[in-house]
């Protein structure tokens, strides 16, 4: 996708991951420039008929009463945005920042802001520039929105503020647009509250959480497969016909997938009619399915939230087409909040799910014959006791970041804003969260794969073949202990890219 057109009606998830990971364009459809100009006009007027309009002539928050004179509201939408960019902290990552302002645009250009085509065009330039701006880590309670973050990325629209330098350092705003050929606009009344009054930043963050699960939900499958087939497990609870009779849809992708992933499999076939084999196994092989296809429902629960925010108007006041300006509560991060904490308690458990099975790989008495710790000679050699250790260490921060940021609200703005969401607390912390998953499945696949290879000559699956050739690539045969830290980094990059879950469904057929 090279090109994403934005028009009124909004934008889709997959062109938020293209703009803010792969650098498409942007651009304005016709549409939208109307939609903008329409609206734009309904607020000259009122500015004519020297109404009093929250964002219009009015100041904001606690200040909704103070009337602003017609000489001293471009200076109002300015000093909100100057007063606003106070946050603190560490830089967003780059793609966050693209997502919130694509997001931003989306929201402009639905028409029911009331700014200039020329606002949002000026963001849209920025984007195609690859201005970065600088947005600090903290700032956002997630009401009345993103309002931090966002001031930090219109300031710059203005020729102030910081951009991000290639080097990841921060520039002067001025000297940033200067190179890209670009210049600072004015703002006009209801402009500079259009700019920052909306959910984009937890959105975004959400948008590419949901890609990220997506993937890697489809390969916490595959590591649970491998270390089923390396602990000789059983097959049999994955069958179809037992999902159909509890009809959880992820369950039933979830264990689709392992059964397909368990097929061919020489290691299965050499125990599979053994009677002294263990006629049930352990939660965390048998179940694998319940709890990762549980998490992938919430992940569709967390898909519909968002797809309803993308065709949502999140601005405050808004302007109708009948030429009415409304105070609006549409900025209030709750439902992408709870969404956010939702989709982290679901990942966190597929990655405890996962560190379990890695301890049944690594413990003697219970890895049905493998040597202590995955280790050939144990003993002078640790082999993988302590990988164990540090999947461990991130369950447990796991479980302290499955905390719900949206139940602790704290009241601000004198009163005014006294209830507030913690979307964006709760979306930096979800990422935190899929990026440790992405650590305990890179964990698992290891154990999972050296497990298979001490199985030898049992053949495992196609799909463990795969896995195992991968691996073993870098990771070599079982042997004296090697230092694991850049096996471990070599392992994350296989679960987190898309080449070894390609090569695997070439063999087996998709997987969901």
């Amino acid at each position: 996708m090279k090109t994403v057109t934005v028009g009124p009606d909004g934008v889709r998830p997959e062109h938020v991951v293209a703009v803010a990971r792969h650098g498409a364009r942007v651009e304005l459809s016709e549409a939208a420039l109307s939609a903008m100009g329409t609206s734009r006009s309904i607020v000259d007027g009122i500015e004519r008929d020297a109404r009093a309009v929250y964002g219009v002539s009015t100041g904001f928050g606690a200040l909704a009463n103070t009337f602003i004179a017609p000489e001293r509201r471009t200076e109002l939408q300015h000093a909100l945005i100057r007063s606003h960019s106070s946050g603190m902290g560490e830089p967003m990552p780059a793609e966050v920042v693209r997502a919130m302002m694509l997001l931003r645009v989306r929201s402009l250009a639905m028409g029911r802001s009331g700014v200039r085509p020329l606002v949002a065009q000026a963001l849209v330039d920025l984007l195609n520039a690859d201005v970065t701006p600088w947005v600090p880590e903290h700032g956002s309670l997630g009401a009345s929105g993103d309002l931090a973050p966002l001031a930090h990325c219109a300031l710059v629209l203005l020729g102030e503020g910081w951009v991000r330098a290639d080097d990841g350092s921060r520039v002067p705003a001025a000297d940033a647009l200067r190179r890209a050929g670009l210049s600072p606009i004015t703002l006009a009344s209801k402009e500079g509250l259009a700019l920052i009054n909306g959910t984009d930043g937890m959105l975004g963050m959400l948008l590419l959480a949901i890609a990220d699960a997506r993937h890697l939900f489809t390969m916490a499958d595959v590591t649970a497969a491998l270390a089923v087939e390396a602990m000789l497990g059983s097959d049999r609870p994955f069958l179809p016909e037992l999902h159909a009779i509890r009809p959880h849809p992820g369950q039933a992708a979830s264990a689709a997938n392992i059964h397909r992933l368990l097929e061919r499999s020489g290691v299965m076939d050499s125990h599979r009619d053994d009677l002294t084999h263990a006629v049930q196994d352990a939660y965390s092989m048998r179940c694998a399915p319940q709890v990762a296809g549980a998490a992938r429902d919430t992940l569709d629960f967390a898909a519909q939230v968002a797809d309803r925010e993308l065709v949502s108007v999140v601005d405050n006041p808004v302007v109708l087409p009948d030429g009415r300006v409304e105070s609006t509560g549409n900025f209030h991060g709750a439902p992408l909040g709870f969404a956010c904490d939702y989709l982290a308690i679901a990942a966190a458990e597929v990655g405890s799910i996962s560190e379990r099975r890695v301890d049944r790989l690594l413990d003697v008495t219970r890895s049905r014959e493998l040597p202590a710790f995955l280790s050939p000679d144990p003993g002078v050699n640790s082999g993988l006791m302590i990988a164990q250790y540090t999947a461990a260490g991130i369950v447990a921060e796991n479980r302290r970041l499955a905390v719900p940021a949206s139940t602790d609200s704290i009241p601000t703005s004198g009163m005014q804003e006294d209830h507030v969401s913690m979307g964006w607390s709760a979306a930096r912390k979800l990422r935190t969260v899929l990026t440790n998953l992405s650590h305990l499945l890179s964990v698992e696949l290891l154990a999972a794969c050296r497990g298979l290879q001490l199985r030898a000559p049992l053949t495992p699956s196609p799909a463990g073949a795969i896995a195992v050739r991968h691996f073993a690539a870098y990771a070599g045969e079982p042997g004296p202990d090697a230092f694991l830290a850049p096996i471990l980094e070599h392992t994350r990059t296989l679960v987190t890219e898309p080449g070894l879950r390609t090569e695997i469904e070439a063999a087996v057929g998709p997987l969901a």
